[in-house]
């Protein structure tokens, strides 16, 4: 099969590409390069560069490249920023998606995986968090993620496509140094940033119902969300008719307190953080039951909380050379 994958030049997206090319897959680059690196593509793999908002152009690529499955991970994904910029996020993340599908069912395309987020869920009241459990987005880039769920299911029944929607939990690490993240808006970059510069990590609420009072979440390395996804296109290519809604995590909470003393660990600081006040909408504890990814695809996480740290720094090192004389 040959996969269509948006995004694909980002940091999520090129971990993808270089898993599924890894497996035996082709596969075709779709991406606008606002957030997108071109050098992440693999030499071999052509990058289309455009908008999911561009029907023509994807009528084209789809047409021409013979594409037989979409891996659509091309959106915006700040949560603040969706607060902020409502309108963006839905044009571009729920339309977006809409003229995709739209290429995708006159193409007769016959396999779609979305990518999904654990931002679904919202500030779920559970120790483990299944796919059963109610979706609250608490922010408009969830919801642009519940809506696009709710699409793909009802293009998947309507056009006899085959879907699966990915629901991520916090993804971190690097296969390589080179496709590292570069963003600085989780929590392990964040942590990076602040080592860098000499000051302190920190901690926004330590007066949470958590063992140490900080938040618990469910990190899971980008390596194995990437794999997970060769199980599902494959699933998907090998089953017409499936529809499918996955958590992609570990079942693991690791505290934000405990995940900065690892961190000191890995690098070799020695930075305790500071506390400062809550962040609106922060949950308590979110972390996976990836129970139903186990039984369905028989995947499971290889990689732990180490691997992430240290291949994370070793990229981090890398954009920051200072970083690594401590």
């Amino acid at each position: 099969m040959t996969w269509l994958i948006t995004g694909g030049a980002g940091y999520i997206g090129a971990h993808v590409v270089r898993a599924m090319t890894e497996a035996g897959e082709s596969a075709v680059v779709y991406d606008d390069l606002s957030t997108g690196i071109a050098e992440r593509v693999p030499d071999g793999v052509p990058l289309v560069i455009g908008s999911t908002l561009d029907p023509e152009l994807l009528d084209r690529t789809l047409t021409e490249h013979g594409i037989t499955g979409v891996v659509h991970l091309a959106a915006k994904k700040q949560v603040g920023e969706s607060v902020d910029e409502p309108l963006r996020y839905y044009h571009e993340n729920v339309e977006g998606l809409r003229v995709l599908l739209e290429a995708v069912v006159a193409a007769s395309v016959p396999s779609f995986v979305f990518s999904s987020s654990a931002a679904v869920y919202g500030m779920p009241d559970v120790d483990l968090v299944t796919e059963e459990t109610p979706c609250l987005p608490m922010s408009p880039y969830g919801e642009t993620k519940l809506a696009g769920e709710w699409l793909v299911r009802a293009a998947g029944r309507a056009h006899g496509l085959a879907t699966a929607s990915l629901r991520y939990f916090n993804v971190a690490g690097a296969a390589a140094p080179e496709l590292a993240d570069v963003g600085v808006f989780n929590v392990v970059p964040m942590v990076f940033e602040k080592l860098t510069e000499g000051a302190a990590p920190r901690i926004f609420g330590a007066d949470y119902a958590t063992p140490d009072g900080t938040c618990v979440r469910d990190y899971i390395h980008v390596v194995d969300l990437a794999e997970a996804h060769v199980a599902t296109a494959r699933r998907l290519a090998a089953a017409p008719g499936t529809d499918l809604t996955l958590n992609i995590g570990r079942g693991e909470g690791v505290s934000v307190r405990e995940m900065i003393d690892r961190i000191n660990e890995v690098t070799g600081y020695e930075t305790p953080p500071t506390v400062t006040a809550r962040r609106p909408g922060d949950p308590a504890r979110v972390v996976a039951s990836a129970d139903r990814i186990a039984a369905e695809l028989g995947w499971k996480a290889k990689h732990d909380v180490e691997d992430m740290i240290t291949s994370a720094w070793e990229g981090w090192v890398r954009l920051h050379p200072e970083a690594g004389r401590n």
